[in-house]
């Protein structure tokens, strides 16, 4: 009698459309799928393969069953969790879901730490593809496969230890990172978060200053004042304390030395001597490095670093920027312009400029052996003293001359009918600080004149 009211109940519910919605979930599926960042609750590792029962676009995540070597033993009450859109790969077939684990197994638990604030994930293996994720110090991130690029090359020139990945980060992003800034490891069981505890551990100020570039102090001063050197920028100064196991480096403009150590050790007080070199180094705050070195035979040697409030790519590019747009009010008003007394300068969208007629400045201004034509910098600044009378100042560097000599430099003045330049000794120039005018001004009047 029981079983024959339960059929009665099912085919009522049946053709109320009830029954779907309370095993749909089950019965359907839309396809298989691979896991690519490991759960934690249940803990399923990743590149196990998984039943995919739904997906929601809202929410963004896949329904999947939970296989049974992976279920609680102590009554779960569902068979089914939700795994992020990102972090599993839809796959139609079983036999295709397989064939892609297999290949995905020797890098399924294989993860990485970041030791560099910063560091870039890019749409392409290569350094100058387009940046689509920056890392914090610390963050872990899932390896996907290797990746063939290009070599990763330091400032120096050299190539840097490593290769390319694909990675996912926790929240979804996709790219390539190079790995000579990444901990690898490999991760079986457990909450991720304890490996970095474990890392963090150890020596919380030593990892700070291992996971940041440090830069000469110059740098530091440059952004105070707000007198960006580019050319300086970009050759990237600085202090690598790790930049091989084993190796430390300093890069300046006068000084190019390897350090080979056996062991970074504690000295107490947020100071580290590394074993087996001459080379010691203290933090005096979160953003300020000493560095002490000696060489046979000569006295101790102190040089100060600093780390950047922000990354030296943008710095450089807001600078670039800025240059850029000073440039622009040049150009926009000419780009052409002539002078009755000193010839025709014009210049190009792409910063180039030619000037024919400028005779009567060779040789005071222009060497003899320029050739008239050549590249224009917006890199200078201007004496809290000059600002009030100048719009800026520029430099030609002229074709056919390379060094000092090759280069000139100009104090202008933007007007409704041109613009107005005025010669700038070198003696009158304190690294890319225009200090004051020369003793007997030589000013230039150029009127705007079509094209």
């Amino acid at each position: 009698m029981i079983q024959g009211n339960s059929r009665v109940l099912l085919r009522i519910l049946g053709a109320a459309g009830i029954l779907p919605l309370l095993f749909g979930a089950c019965t359907s599926r839309v396809g298989w799928g691979l896991l690519l960042w490991a759960m934690e609750d249940p803990a399923v590792p990743a590149g196990t393969v998984l039943l995919v029962y739904s997906g929601s676009k809202a929410d963004q995540v896949w329904e999947v069953g939970i296989p049974e070597a992976y279920r609680s033993p102590y009554g779960k009450a569902d068979d089914t969790v939700e795994v992020p859109f990102s972090k599993l790969e839809l796959i139609k077939s079983n036999a295709a879901a397989k064939k892609q684990a297999a290949a995905f197994a020797p890098f399924a638990r294989l993860y990485g730490e970041t030791l560099q604030d910063g560091l870039p994930i890019r749409d392409a293996p290569d350094n100058g593809a387009k940046r689509v994720y920056r890392l914090r110090q610390g963050e872990i991130i899932k390896v996907l496969s290797p990746a063939e690029g290009t070599q990763a090359i330091s400032t120096t020139g050299d190539p840097l230890p490593g290769e390319w990945y694909q990675v996912l980060t926790e929240d979804g992003n996709r790219g390539y990172c190079f790995s000579y800034r990444l901990r690898l490891f490999e991760h079986t069981q457990g909450p991720l978060g304890a490996v970095r505890e474990t890392a963090e551990a150890a020596d919380p100020d030593l990892e700070k200053v291992l996971s940041q570039p440090w830069f000469p102090e110059s740098y530091g001063t440059m952004l105070a004042l707000k007198k960006i050197d580019l050319e300086a920028l970009s050759r990237q100064w600085r202090f690598v304390p790790a930049e091989e196991p084993g190796i430390a480096h300093i890069y300046l403009p006068s000084l190019d030395k390897t350090f080979s150590y056996t062991g970074i050790r504690s000295e107490g007080d947020r100071s580290w001597r590394f074993e087996g070199a001459r080379l010691q180094m203290r933090l005096r705050s979160d953003t300020s490095l000493e560095v002490q070195f000696t060489e046979s035979g000569s006295a101790l040697q102190t040089l100060l670093f600093v780390a950047l409030p922000s990354d030296l790519e943008d710095i450089i590019h807001k600078e670039t920027a800025r240059q850029a747009q000073l440039f622009r009010g040049i150009y926009t008003l000419g780009p052409v312009f002539r002078s009755d007394n000193y010839g025709t300068l014009s210049f190009t969208a792409e910063g180039r400029f030619s000037w024919k007629g400028y005779e009567r400045l060779i040789p005071w201004v222009i060497p003899p052996a320029a050739q008239g034509s050549g590249t224009l910098s917006m890199g200078l600044f201007l004496s809290p003293d000059l600002e009030p009378a100048y719009d800026g100042a520029f430099s030609l560097s002229l074709d056919g001359l390379s060094g000092p000599e090759g280069v000139v430099h100009f104090l202008y003045t933007l007007e409704s009918r041109g613009f107005r330049i005025e010669y700038v000794p070198k003696t009158n120039l304190d690294g890319v600080t225009v200090t004051r005018r020369a003793g007997s001004p030589m000013i230039i009047y150029f009127f705007k004149a079509a094209s």
